[in-house]
């Protein structure tokens, strides 16, 4: 195939990203329907934790829109101070410990030192406040803990008014760029920012308009494509989307969507991460750019209720389930 004017000659893992989008679908809808496990008979699909094909079904995203950004006053400014509250963690269980001692969590009510006193008795107690989900680095804005910057970070941001600045954005591209020019926020993170800002109404670009490989896509890429891929990661990721109905059916395949939302750009961009993690073990002769070997991530089945309620502008909550 021809991507971005290179000839690229596919590995085996090329198919297994279908393959393996194809099933853990399936684990997502049967887990909808309430069936019992066992949901899959894919052995490494069973044995190891994979997020789920669309980034919104996944239970943090499921939490995000639900419980912070719909639940709560729709003041633009404090929908963002909930927003990037929640994400510079990324961990539901800080949140709620933040609600739980705070009350309503505002930016109209926000004191820095009340949550920082909240945030140091927890670390204190040797309770985790970040998701290992991906590195959060630590903005350099000089306070002693991690989780001290952020806070400055948050407030930085609010008081810069960037919430009408993400509003004047012409383009989710120059949304990314305001969020990565502040301390500590890297592509990869500004890419997961805007993407989530996005799912409000704060802004409101077509999840097609644009998108940052990361690093774990970057390996799932090279696994697929080899080194020629290098350089041309997001046109790897649109060429993904925009194929994907084709290769769905090239391998007999059956993929079924939220209720004809295809794959999104995050959505591929996401896939490349979880066959990257896949490959270690179907495709250990295929190596990326980590040069990893082991999933770290058990997955053990668990009985909780999962939600299926998405961002209400894109239509399609009275179809899902």
């Amino acid at each position: 195939m021809i991507v971005a004017g290179r000839r690229l000659k596919s590995s085996a893992v090329f198919d297994t990203y279908w393959q393996f989008a194809a099933a853990r679908q399936q684990v997502y809808q049967a887990r909808l329907q309430g069936d019992p496990p066992p949901w899959t008979a894919d052995p490494i699909m069973a044995s190891h934790r994979f997020t789920n094909c669309y980034r919104a079904a996944d239970r943090v995203s499921q939490y995000l829109i639900n419980n912070v950004i719909y639940r709560g006053s729709q003041n633009p400014d404090e929908v963002l101070f909930r927003i990037l509250l929640f994400k510079f963690f990324n961990r539901i269980s800080t949140w709620e410990l933040l609600n739980a001692r705070l009350g309503d969590l505002a930016w109209a009510t926000f004191r820095l030192d009340r949550y920082d006193r909240v945030l140091n008795e927890a670390a204190c107690r040797g309770e985790r406040l970040y998701s290992p989900a991906y590195v959060i680095p630590p903005p350099p804005l000089g306070a002693g803990r991690k989780h001290t910057n952020h806070l400055l970070l948050l407030q930085k941001m609010l008081c810069d008014r960037l919430r009408s600045r993400l509003q004047r954005s012409e383009s989710m591209a120059e949304g990314f760029g305001i969020l990565r020019s502040y301390p500590g926020i890297g592509d990869f993170l500004a890419f997961q920012l805007i993407i989530d800002i996005n799912y409000s109404t704060l802004i409101d670009f077509d999840e097609m308009d644009f998108v940052v490989a990361g690093p774990g896509a970057r390996d799932g890429i090279r696994k697929c494509f080899g080194p020629a891929s290098q350089g041309i990661e997001a046109e790897i990721i649109r060429y993904m989307s925009h194929t994907q109905e084709q290769h769905f059916s090239r391998l007999g395949l059956s993929f079924r969507s939220l209720n004809g939302r295809p794959l999104q750009l995050i959505d591929c961009q996401n896939l490349f991460c979880e066959v990257d993690k896949y490959a270690r073990v179907a495709h250990p002769e295929i190596t990326g750019y980590s040069g990893r070997t082991q999933i770290k991530q058990r997955y053990v089945p668990k009985h909780r209720v999962i939600t299926a309620w998405f961002p209400p502008k894109w239509g399609i909550n009275h179809l899902v389930g």
